[in-house]
């Protein structure tokens, strides 16, 4: 593992060294728009972008992807929004109070905030649209409803145990007060504000359940309006002139087209069709990278984020319902050859769940907590996938898939690894690719064997990492049940010992990755992304969100 401690060094330097350059764009035939052509200037406040997919939802309590959430982002407003640092900042919310203990929140939210028809945003379109989410009988019932667990009796009824919503700790004293009530204390709290579930949504969405799908009825808060959805072809956000701090918003439009190609993407990013092209929301080809590095270096951003690529075994499914099958094929892949012949963007060889530049109790958790949960070992893995065959009494092993969304550089991630797996375990494993929403709904379904995925953090805390995979959890994709796991994230829960909350963590993951192999960690992702020079104040986060609201063309 002494590769692995390198490799974490060279991570912290693109940290420190990579900056994000800004961008803006040229031509666009659809609009007719007087912007620049041949890398000329743009005339209009245009900002154009790709989605490699159609968002599955653009309804914050449903929502559970980058796709949805980089719309959702721009059109909705929570309590807080993150700075360029991801401190927290006002939003809906000009100030708020907390109580010495940590248990209550006192949220007074400012009287110029307006839906986009015009209505005013109450405390009380907080409190309806976090018991929303939290509605036990919900039909479809939200991925994410286990996030705002923190509040008191949230839990329990979302389970059904408490029968009354008046019981959750979440209430609108008045138009403009927010009072919000905690099971314990909770040290990041506050930054879970500007996620998506703890956004507000207007009254006019019950009984509408296709209130999101069309501009007419998208009623957002936020600093642009949805003004055109063309399934598969794009989305076009305008400024909303109802939001409270119009003066900071200087894109008159943001236009999102719908091509899954990241060769086509590049290519109408070098075409001045698009003013941003890559991470988090489409990708730069591969194959194409190093031409990329010396064409184009100017607008090549390359930063280490804080996200996870890895792979989730379905463990109710055969042949992973066996643990040692999953270590087998886990230890049987090459992590260095993927990112230094595949990726190629600076991406980091994984062992552990939790990646590096998430906080940990004085440090980051990845430099406290070892991530030395496994290694690659052929020889163990032929061993394993023997003894893991003899106990599924298995003198053949039974057909396997892997599913991944259909992207040209999540197929070649694939073909290598199954390339991986046939070379050192014999093993022939098929790759189907699927659409986005498809995709998604058959991972939510556990209809699959092996599947793609990716996390990156909703908060800068190790729980957004860990608490996903308890038994009920809305985004637990494995059919991983363990009550020691789910015991541990409780009493991390319950703690304000941010020691013991670290170490209570550690054993969770220990338990996830090293014990039950639930998910095969790949790497840890860089965001490899180009913006043209004339976008400003365009930002990534830590995390690798992309944050274009206060953008501007200049």
């Amino acid at each position: 593992m002494k590769k692995h401690k390198k490799m974490l060094l060279l991570m912290t330097l693109i940290l420190a060294f990579s900056s994000v350059l800004a961008a803006c764009g040229a031509n666009n035939n659809d609009q007719g728009a007087n912007n620049g052509e041949n890398g000329e200037k743009p005339k209009e406040q245009i900002f154009r972008m790709n989605l490699a997919s159609d968002p599955p939802t653009l309804d914050p309590g449903l929502a559970q992807d980058n796709t949805s959430n980089t719309v959702i982002s721009a059109v909705f407003e929570g309590l807080v929004i993150k700075g360029e640092d991801g401190t927290e900042l006002p939003g809906v919310a000009k100030n708020w109070d907390v109580s010495e203990d940590g248990l209550k929140y006192v949220f007074n939210l400012r009287q110029d905030a307006k839906w986009s028809n015009g209505d005013s945003v109450t405390a009380k379109d907080f409190e309806f649209a976090w018991k929303r989410v939290l509605d036990p009988n919900a039909a479809p019932a939200s991925p994410y409803a286990y996030q705002l667990y923190y509040i008191k009796n949230a839990e329990a009824y979302n389970n059904g145990d408490v029968a009354d919503a008046g019981e959750v700790g979440v209430k609108a004293t008045d138009d403009y007060t927010l009072e919000v009530t905690l099971e314990n204390p909770t040290p990041y709290f506050l930054s879970l504000m500007s996620f998506q579930t703890y956004f507000p949504v207007h009254s006019s969405v019950e009984g509408n359940a296709s209130w999101a799908t069309k501009p007419d009825t998208l009623i957002g808060n936020g600093p642009f309006k949805v003004s055109q959805m063309t399934k598969g072809q794009k989305i076009e956000l305008v400024k909303n002139d109802q939001y409270w701090d119009l003066e900071s918003i200087k894109l008159d439009k943001v236009s999102m087209s719908i091509v899954n190609s990241s060769a086509t993407e590049l290519a109408s990013y070098r075409n001045n069709e698009l003013d941003y092209a890559g991470h988090p929301t489409g990708n730069i080809p591969t194959d194409q990278l190093n031409a990329v590095k010396n064409e184009l270096s100017d607008e090549l951003m390359i930063k280490g984020i804080s996200s996870t690529y890895f792979y989730i075994f379905n463990t109710t499914e055969e042949p992973f319902d066996n643990v040692k099958i999953r270590k087998a094929f886990s230890m049987a892949v090459d992590r260095n050859a993927i990112v230094e012949k595949i990726t190629q963007g600076g991406q980091l060889p994984a062992f552990g769940f939790v990646p590096p530049g998430i906080k940990g109790e004085h440090e980051e958790y990845r430099e406290e907590v070892s991530d030395a949960y496994f290694e690659e070992n052929l020889e163990e893995a032929k061993k394993l996938l023997e003894e893991g065959m003899q106990e599924k009494g298995y003198t053949t092993l039974p057909e396997v898939t892997l599913i991944h969304n259909s992207d040209d550089n999540h197929k070649k991630i694939a073909l290598a690894i199954t390339d991986m797996w046939k070379k050192n375990l014999g093993v022939t494993v098929k790759v189907q690719n699927q659409e986005w929403g498809v995709f998604l709904k058959n991972r939510d379904n556990l209809d699959y064997q092996i599947a793609r995925s990716g996390w990156g953090a909703d908060y800068n805390d190790p729980m957004t990492y860990i608490d996903m995979w308890t038994s009920n959890g809305g985004n637990n994709d494995t059919g991983f049940k363990n009550e020691q796991y789910d015991n541990l994230v409780k009493e991390a829960y319950a703690t304000d010992d941010n020691a013991k909350r670290m170490e209570l963590m550690a054993e969770a993951e220990k338990i996830l990755v090293e014990e039950n192999q639930v998910v095969m960690p790949l790497y840890y992702y860089s965001s490899v992304s180009l913006v043209k020079p004339w976008v400003k104040n365009l930002h990534l986060d830590y995390k690798g969100d992309i944050d274009f609201t206060r953008a501007y063309i200049e």
